[in-house]
This record gives C-alpha cells, structure tokens and sequence, in this order.
C-alpha cells in the first residue's frame, strides 16, 4: 500500500512532530523507532548521513514495514537527484531537503512522492511551491523564528511550513512555534537524549517522546 500526496502531509500535520535521527547501528535505530511508535508517533524521517546511511534505511524500511503498521518511514538530507532516486526506489513515502534543489523536486513530483525542502526566505517558499513542494521545511528553525512563520504567512497564509533545526520539546518553545502557524516540527537531537540511547534507556526515551508529542497536542487544542 502506498500512501498518497495528500495522506503524506496530512500524517505530518497529524503528528505534529517529525522525529529526524541517523545512527550507523541498524539495532539503535529500531529501538528509536519503535520508541517513537510506542509513544504514538506515525511519520518518522531517517537522515541521510554517513557512508553507511543507505543500507542502514533499507533494513529499517523492512523492519518497519513488517512490524509497525501505519508508520511513514520517510528520508531526510537527500541531497541531490541520485539520492532522491534512490530512496523513491526503496518506497520511501516522502524525502526531505536542507535546501531548496528544483532537480530533486522533479524527481519527486514526476514520481507523485512528497518533497519538502529547506527553505529560508518567502521567495525560496514560492519558488518550492511552485516547483510542487507539498511542506516546506523552515530551516534553520532556530536562526529564522516562529517570527519568520508568523511574518511569511501573513501574505501567503495557506503555506503548510515545518520548522526543524533547534526546535525544543519544552512547552513554550512549542507553543510560539504553533501559534505563528506551523503544522508540524521536525525534530532530532532535542528529542532524542544520547545518553538514554547509549545507556539502552528506551522505555525512557519512549516517555520523554510521548511527552513532547502530548505537549503539542495540548498546545493544538487551546
């Protein structure tokens, strides 16, 4: 079953927050989405990094589709067309960008699968949309500011923008980035502690996230 577009980015809004982790152990990054999982989190991004990062996702990508049901295993710093090409053929349902790359965005839309590149001005947010950028990643969060969001939705108010980069699981911290507009936020060493992850902590580490998750929820609901 594949997912489309509009199931892609409407799983992201639902969950509010997009956990974004890379290890180069197979084993530590099925704990970590298991936790994630466990804590009630349905769209999980996997960071392209490491000379290892490919193989690790096509042996995730098999544990997740054989074990967690409903869960969106997308790929992040897909960087240029050749690593777009590759995480599409290995069904990953949405790929991820710091930047804004129009040929990576091709590929995507030619492949009808969900792209969200790093953007950080309104005109790199137009030009993203125009080239069919489903979300658009504010990056970096913490450089640009709830500010930012609240100012680039004013014109343009029916932008679905994800801040990721230095945002915080701490309720104030959420609640200015939801209240300038965001519909989700990318999230990955604030939310996941290296020391419970080193430590073999997971029960705990499955806490703090449903912690985090349960923060916007309430956040949503004021």
């Amino acid at each position: 079953f594949k997912s489309t577009r509009n199931e892609v980015s409407d799983a992201m809004a639902a969950a509010g927050i997009i956990p974004v982790f890379n290890h180069d152990d197979i084993t530590v990054c099925i704990k970590v989405v298991k936790a994630c999982y466990d804590a009630g989190l349905r769209v999980f991004e996997f960071t392209n990094r490491g000379a290892g990062a490919r193989e690790v996702f096509i042996k995730l990508k098999a544990y997740v589709e054989t074990n967690l049901e409903g869960f969106l295993l997308g790929a992040g710093t897909v960087m240029n067309g050749d690593d777009a090409n590759f995480y599409l053929d290995q069904d990953a349902p949405f790929i991820v960008a710091p930047f804004l790359d129009l040929e990576v965005g091709k590929i995507a839309r030619d492949r009808n699968i969900t792209w969200i590149p790093g953007c950080g001005t309104l005109t790199e947010i137009i030009n993203a949309r125009k080239a069919g950028a489903d979300i658009i990643k504010v990056f970096p969060g913490s450089t640009l500011g709830p500010s930012f969001v609240s100012s680039v939705l004013g014109p343009v108010p029916d932008l679905k923008l994800m801040p990721t980069g230095g945002v915080n699981p701490v309720e104030k911290d959420l609640k200015e980035w939801f209240d300038a507009g965001v519909v989700c936020v990318g999230m990955g060493s604030q939310l996941f502690s290296k020391s419970l992850i080193n430590e073999g902590d997971f029960a705990e580490l499955t806490k703090q996230i449903a912690a985090a998750k349960g923060l916007v929820e309430k956040i949503r609901k004021k």
